[in-house]
């Protein structure tokens, strides 16, 4: 998937832990190899192929991923798309672009983008793109996917405590050995080498999505590499958001919709969602929480 994982258990000795490691590691390669769009030989290359062809035959476990997926989608508003995937790579990051694409280009880019053009047939557990040249793609939700369903094994297993780190998808469970809760350091994005509060965690998930070390600046103006899937602009006025969820996937998706919904229509989605508080810094270096939040900040 491209990140690094970090997997922690609390196991009797050494040689258990790494066993139960080992597990962790062979279910996220399980997962890659499902849902990889850079492995052809992935069903989700396979459905790639066949964009506006034929319907894919799938297992069970990608159709209901790709089902959640769309459930995001709409409850976004469009905002998160595994289709996104058909975007024209036109904005770069890298430091070699000097002016705006222009805007015909923009338009076009995500001509080919619409998570209502996904059909799934449950009957016959198949996807099928509508439109040839169609793709989709985990990238905004898939690390989370995993590291639940490592943090799910290891349970099953009887691991009663750890941490599954998806480059900052994290998903929890247990306590630490002295009996205290997990905590988790926010990155201060003003500062990327200092954190701005540290935060219990316990049995959920917390991701957080930034774009301060990957951005844009034109007429004075910060455009982020998280680009709005529906009109091929990357996003602006947010540097960050964190948010705490039951589980890493669903964090990990609604993290980069915030993102594209922006502060207001965001936080206002995100409180209508049980068990889901979040916080949004702006790139004023203000900071945004849900209503009634559980989130207690401790400044380090």
């Amino acid at each position: 998937m491209g990140s690094r994982f970090e997997i922690t258990v609390i196991a009797n000795d050494a040689e258990k832990g790494e066993q139960y490691i080992d597990l962790a590691v062979g279910e996220i390669s399980r997962i890659e190899k499902l849902i990889s769009s850079w492995d052809p030989a992935s069903q989700t290359s396979e459905i790639n192929r066949n964009a506006g062809i034929k319907a894919v035959k799938v297992d069970q476990e990608l159709f209901d991923l790709i089902k959640r997926s769309i459930e995001i989608s709409k409850l976004s508003d469009g905002a998160f798309d595994i289709s996104y995937a058909s975007m024209d790579k036109i904005w770069k990051f890298d430091g070699s672009m000097t002016n705006m694409p222009d805007e015909n280009d923009i338009i076009n880019s995500v001509s080919k983008v619409g998570y209502q053009n996904i059909i799934l047939d449950k009957y016959n557990t198949s996807v099928f793109l509508k439109l040839s040249g169609m793709k989709i793609g985990f990238g905004a939700i898939g690390k989370g996917y995993a590291a639940d369903k490592a943090k799910s094994l290891l349970v099953e297993k009887g691991v009663v405590s750890g941490i599954i780190n998806a480059s900052g998808d994290m998903n929890t469970w247990g306590f630490q050995p002295d009996g205290k809760e997990w905590k988790v350091a926010i990155t201060n994005p003003m500062n990327k080498n200092k954190a701005f509060a540290l935060m219990p965690v316990t049995n959920s998930a917390v991701v957080t999505s930034g774009n301060y070390e990957k951005f844009v600046t034109f007429n004075g103006k910060q455009y982020s590499h998280i680009i709005d899937p529906r009109t091929g602009y990357p996003t602006t006025g947010i540097i960050s958001v964190t948010v705490f969820a039951p589980k890493a996937e669903l964090a990990d998706a609604l993290a980069t919709s915030i993102f594209v919904m922006g502060i207001e229509v965001g936080l206002n989605r995100m409180n209508q969602l049980p068990k889901i508080e979040c916080i949004i810094i702006d790139d004023k270096g203000a900071i945004h929480t849900t209503q009634h939040s559980f989130i207690k900040m401790t400044n380090i």
